[in-house]
């Protein structure tokens, strides 16, 4: 591949959520900080939405590598499951041993949640939090949802024994607005929106990608020209798993033609060649167009005048 052409420890603009290349662009930043602040503050509900490739499942990891020091972090990737569902996984995720409950004969819905809140208190008088984090959770059933303010019911006098974070795409909105999840709403105390970062983020997020991938202090970054860097953050809207998958063809391409630096044909090829892009016109398509509709129009009264 071009990362031995580029002097490259590993592929720099992978679309796998790597946290280690996560870029705190003013959203990304904004987010983060609002959640580790509410989080270690004691709050209970927390929501992140943001658009489709905008980098909520990094975010996700990046705060996961944050609190991992401070708290006990349970990660449910797929929340797409009903609420037994739903607490087994939780209760996975926080070691909790479920086989022996489960081959008991007389085990509940009661006897696991009993399990799960002597996990949570044995946590809670050790001094450790425990946050759990839910992504793509406009993906949840609402009786799973139902189940999550059910869960959040579990608390001592002084604190909630569990903390939750739900990340989603904008449909998790339109999800928690219907009326049966009214009281889960409310519970939400503090909620941030996740967008595409500014354009003229972008010539820096490649720069910062190349960094963090470099072998090396010798490896040389400033592989993206100016104008392809302009070109790809026009193309891709600053949304960052758009602007990985450009920059990548882009880097195959030079790689292809034994250059160590990405112009601005290459963005252009690239951005030809990936779905979802849209490749605008040039300026003078338009004005054609428009001048081409008025003549057909002028024909067609010129020939129905000429009929009558």
């Amino acid at each position: 591949m071009y990362t031995r052409h580029f002097s490259l420890r590993a592929p720099p603009f992978s679309i796998t959520p790597d946290s280690g290349f996560f870029y705190p662009h003013e959203d990304a930043h904004s987010a983060l900080n609002m959640l580790l602040v509410a989080l270690r503050s004691g709050e209970g509900f927390l929501k992140v939405v943001g658009e489709v490739g905008c980098g909520k499942t990094v975010l996700c990891r990046q705060l996961l590598k944050t609190l991992q020091s401070e708290c006990v972090t349970a990660y449910i990737p797929n929340p797409e499951m009903g609420p037994n569902d739903l607490l087994l996984a939780l209760m996975q995720e926080l070691n909790i041993k479920i086989l022996p409950l489960l081959e008991r004969n007389n085990c509940t819905r009661r006897t696991l949640l009993n399990a799960l809140r002597d996990c949570l208190v044995k946590h809670a008088q050790s001094g450790r939090r425990v946050v759990v984090l839910i992504d793509e959770a406009q993906a949840m059933p609402v009786g799973a949802l139902e189940s999550l303010r059910l869960l959040s019911n579990l608390e001592t006098e002084k604190q909630k024994l569990l903390q939750m974070v739900l990340l989603g795409q904008p449909e998790l909105d339109l999800k928690l607005a219907r009326p049966e999840l009214r009281q889960l709403l409310q519970r939400i105390t503090f909620s941030e929106y996740l967008g595409p970062m500014p354009i003229h983020r972008v010539p820096g997020y490649l720069a910062h990608r190349l960094k963090t991938a470099a072998k090396s202090e010798a490896t040389d970054t400033a592989v993206f020209e100016a104008t392809a860097a302009q070109e790809i953050a026009r193309l891709s809207g600053g949304v960052p798993r758009l602007v990985n998958i450009l920059a990548h063809k882009c880097l195959m391409l030079a790689y292809g033609e034994n250059q160590h630096r990405v112009t601005v044909r290459h963005a252009r090829l690239a951005g030809t060649d990936t779905p979802g892009i849209v490749v605008h016109a040039p300026w003078w398509v338009p004005l054609a167009q428009a001048w081409a509709r008025l003549s057909f129009h002028k024909s067609k009264t010129t020939i129905s005048g000429r009929l009558m």
